[in-house]
């Protein structure tokens, strides 16, 4: 940082009357150096960036501090019999073009300053008697030395736009009061500080989001683990299972489990709903066949109840979400481990038989270190995934109804995950304030265990021992 200040001052007191004038008209410098073309862009740069935020930007910014003050009224006018609409302010386009504006600020800045040294640059090189490209040269660089910025350029833009912009957004909406009674544009919204922080992390008599949220993290962070690692070391049997010397078809079996990849997760999940629902085909057969009377008389029933409720009780749908999900992501890990499965040298198997080492050594000495190894950052990317994993919760659970009133008050229930919570509040309730607080706590969740995940990957450095 203290070199990147040095660079400027070495600039402003070395440099000559146009590097200087620079600051002033950003072309300047550039056709001091018989650059007009440059000179000329970037003087209509400055000019188009001063005049969007004059007239666009600024009176946006103006407002963030209030998020608007004016609200939505309408009149009747005598004369006319019609109704008018006052000049009033809209909290939520004043808070994401605000953003918007500010963002641009920043990205104004960094390109006047980088102009500046820029500038200093050349007017070194023209001293110098260098060579001083000229814009066609510029843009000749762009698809040869300097390809690599023509084609992140674009994916940059993309990120800033869809990722960067809506999580900033995202954030500053966490320090509002923007929920069903503030929506915009007829009614204001306005900065509550760290209101809605504390009321997520404290209950009282009425509010209940501290009961909900810890319950609910427990229970995301439980499902995250379970179902990562349940399908993934059940993948992994089921891989050694077919590639078993005794089993025999192979591409039968291996066939069989690939068709439930090929239908579509979204039919497969509302299916299966549908079958363990309370009248469903399940329940149907467990009630003929007397399972569901045993069932209630061992406890596992209610005494009121006529089925077995798979996906309607607390209970019951935790354990069945878990089951379903094996179903479905199974089949993708034993493809993954069937293909490493194949590629573990055989000598290190023989070699341990030789030593005198059983299937169960080999299987945890050899086979899962190879695997941990080869499919470590997947199996991150996978536990970070059902972190946040919404078909799975929100398709079984959609009959679901809590009796807890904690929960109800919260707009939650006892199966949702932190992101199925986030997306109702938002989709039903219109509970942004909280849906946002929400978002950001799950954001760092999954950044403190992605950068601890893969910093213990990266130091951990075991690939000579599998050469």
């Amino acid at each position: 940082m203290r070199r990147y200040w040095n660079e400027i001052k070495t600039a402003w007191v070395q440099g000559n009357l146009w590097t200087r004038l620079s600051l002033l008209v950003m072309g300047s410098g550039y056709c001091a150096c018989d650059r007009w073309g440059k000179g000329i862009l970037m003087t209509l740069m400055e000019v188009f960036f001063f005049l969007f935020t004059g007239r666009v930007s600024w009176q946006y910014i103006r407002k963030l501090n209030t998020l608007g003050t004016v609200q939505r009224k309408e009149t009747l006018d005598l004369t006319t019999l019609q109704k008018t609409v006052n000049h009033y302010d809209n909290s939520l386009l004043i808070l994401l073009f605000g953003v918007v504006g500010i963002l641009i600020i920043a990205a104004f800045v960094a390109l006047y300053v980088s102009n500046f040294k820029t500038v200093f640059r050349m007017q070194q090189m023209k001293e110098h008697g260098e060579h001083i490209n000229t814009m066609k040269e510029d843009c000749r660089e762009l698809i040869n030395r300097k390809f690599h910025v023509s084609l992140l350029a674009l994916p940059v833009l993309g990120v800033i736009l869809v990722n960067v912009i809506p999580i900033i957004f995202m954030i500053c909406v966490a320090f509002t009061n923007y929920d069903m009674d503030h929506q915009p544009p007829t009614y204001l919204f306005t900065w509550v500080g760290l209101k809605n922080f504390r009321q997520l992390f404290t209950s009282s008599a009425t509010v209940t989001f501290g009961y909900a949220f810890i319950r609910i993290l427990f229970w995301t962070l439980l499902w995250a683990l379970l179902a990562t690692f349940s399908t993934y070391f059940g993948g992994i049997m089921l891989a050694k299972l077919i590639n078993d010397r005794q089993v025999r078809w192979k591409k039968m079996w291996r066939t069989l489990f690939v068709i439930t990849i090929a239908i579509p997760q979204f039919v497969t999940l509302l299916l299966v709903g549908k079958m363990f629902g309370d009248y469903g085909i399940v329940n149907s057969i467990c009630s003929k066949t007397g399972l569901t009377d045993l069932l209630r008389q061992i406890g596992l029933v209610g005494k009121g109840l006529s089925y077995i409720p798979f996906l309607t009780k607390p209970g019951w749908a935790h354990v069945m979400i878990v089951l379903i999900n094996i179903w479905v992501g199974v089949p993708f890990q034993m493809l993954s481990a069937t293909g490493i499965l194949m590629n573990i040298p055989h000598e290190q198997m023989e070699s341990a038989k030789i030593d005198g080492a059983n299937e169960r050594q080999i299987f945890w000495k050899i086979t899962m270190p190879y695997m941990l190894f080869v499919t470590g950052p997947s199996l991150l990317t996978a536990l970070i995934a059902n972190i946040n994993n919404f078909n799975v919760i929100y398709l079984l659970t959609t009959d679901y109804v809590t009796s807890n009133m904690n929960y109800a008050n919260s707009n939650a229930k006892e199966v949702d995950l932190l992101v199925t919570w986030l997306f109702r509040l938002t989709n039903d309730y219109s509970n942004y304030k909280m849906a946002s607080v929400i978002g950001i706590c799950v954001f760092c969740i999954c950044a403190v265990l992605t950068l601890i995940g893969f910093t213990r990957m990266i130091a951990g450095n075991k690939e000579e021992e599998f050469q």
